[in-house]
């Protein structure tokens, strides 16, 4: 069965004769959706047109991951194309000082220092906006962004967010307007570009469906009767806005005459399970060792280079870099770990993923295994979670096979001791922290 269908993935992205100029490349990045909350991934109420017809038209891996449930280390794995532990992102925040509060550490030039140190951090890894800019690319910036002034520290052309923490600056800052307040510094940028006759990247990652959940009202009033929980119906009606949003920009590249040459990319950055009875998550979601947190479908459209189809092969955010720096035809760098998602062959060969959960303030901004909480690899169906013994106590290895429990409930950990050893071999294989 995996061999016939193996070679049903092969037919999915043909190499076909180069284009006369390097395509354009969009990446739609979602902000806290579950894997399955999308009408081309089943659900049976949210509804995602946009989407799904976007799914229609693209290779689609739906066993996508992201390395980490956390946002800022995810994102900086999709701009970058390393793993947290190599890009030293690894948490949202610095340490936060004793006896301040969030909103008081922001005022601490400690805690501000902090802060810079990291951005630095992530100014040391090469990351797609400066890469392409040297294929002579144009670059725009909108939605969530932590790394700094994102001109400056991320190498856009064009960007929404300052980075200023002493005029707001965290995480998006001006950026976080796209898509609430519309997407016309998007449409803008693509005017632009057109009329420069210039290849594109444009960097969409608003923060939706993310809390706030305050959808608009015809939108609400088409769920609250479906589920007994406000919450979640407010959460999915975020869902079918942000959707809205994806169609909005899509339309655009339609009008502008932008589609025929563009890569469109889509996943999110991790995933969410909404609380029934609050604004919250539930456990086992956003920033957890489960998939629940660490799955996405990744959605690739290249009109005349891939075909539509369904990849049940994995794929990772590791993979997005050096796929688009291929299409460009760039080198990805030789410490991107990913491999191209429009090799066939590669993909097809290529069995195990790899991730890391760390905590949501660094405890050492500069040792990615002082934050780590847990370490995991899905090697085929199987799924094996480590703790990290210094940082979490009581908790011991899980297993889980994917293919007959999608959802984690039945650890098998205990009946397969020598699939724990075999696994964890590969784990340390590819990082055993100090």
């Amino acid at each position: 069965m995996l061999r016939s269908f193996s070679v049903f993935a092969l037919t999915l992205a043909i190499p076909l004769p180069a284009q006369a100029s390097p395509p354009n490349v969009v990446l739609l990045v979602g902000d806290d959706q579950c894997w399955t909350d999308y009408g081309f991934m089943g659900h049976e109420h949210i509804k995602t047109p946009h989407l799904d017809k976007l799914a229609r038209e693209s290779l689609v891996f739906k066993r996508g991951y992201v390395p980490s449930s956390l946002c800022r280390a995810s994102l900086a794995t999709m701009i970058t194309g390393l793993y947290p532990h190599q890009h030293k992102i690894t948490s949202n925040d610095p340490p936060l000082p004793k006896g301040l509060t969030a909103a008081q550490a922001n005022k601490d030039d400690s805690y501000l220092k902090l802060r810079a140190d990291m951005v630095a951090l992530f100014e040391a890894s090469p990351d797609l906006p400066k890469l392409l800019g040297k294929e002579g690319y144009v670059s725009l910036q909108v939605g969530k962004w932590w790394e700094g002034n994102a001109c400056r520290c991320g190498g856009f052309t064009e960007g929404m967010t300052h980075g200023d923490p002493l005029k707001g600056g965290r995480h998006g800052d001006e950026g976080l307007k796209i898509g609430r307040q519309g997407l016309q510094p998007v449409f803008d940028f693509l005017d632009k570009a057109k009329k420069d006759q210039k290849p594109f990247f444009v960097w969409y990652a608003p923060m939706m469906p993310h809390t706030p959940h305050n959808p608009p009202e015809r939108l609400f009033n088409k769920y609250k009767d479906k589920t007994k929980s406000e919450f979640v119906a407010k959460y999915w009606a975020m869902c079918e806005w942000f959707d809205e949003t994806v169609g909005d920009l899509l339309g655009k590249l339609e009008k502008n005459g932008q589609v025929e040459n563009t890569l469109v990319i889509y996943l999110h950055d991790n995933g969410w399970i909404q609380d029934e009875m609050s604004a919250n998550f539930a456990p086992r979601s956003k920033r957890s060792q489960y998939d629940g947190g660490l799955r996405t479908p990744v959605l690739i459209k290249w009109p005349g280079h891939t075909k539509p189809g369904t990849s049940d092969h994995l794929a990772s955010s590791i993979d997005l870099a050096p796929t688009i720096l291929r299409a460009a035809g760039a080198e990805p760098t030789k410490d991107m770990p990913g491999i191209d998602l429009l090799d066939p062959q590669r993909v097809a060969t290529r069995h195990t993923l790899y991730g890391e959960v760390f905590e949501h303030n660094a405890v050492d901004i500069t040792k990615p295994s002082a934050n780590l909480r847990h370490r995991w690899i899905v090697d085929g169906h199987w799924k094996l979670i480590v703790p990290h013994e210094p940082n979490v106590k009581g908790e011991g290895a899980e297993l889980y096979d994917l293919s007959k429990d999608a959802n984690e409930k039945g650890d098998l950990a205990a009946k397969r001791s020598e699939k724990v050893k075999e696994l964890t071999k590969k784990l340390d294989a590819w990082w055993k922290p100090e």
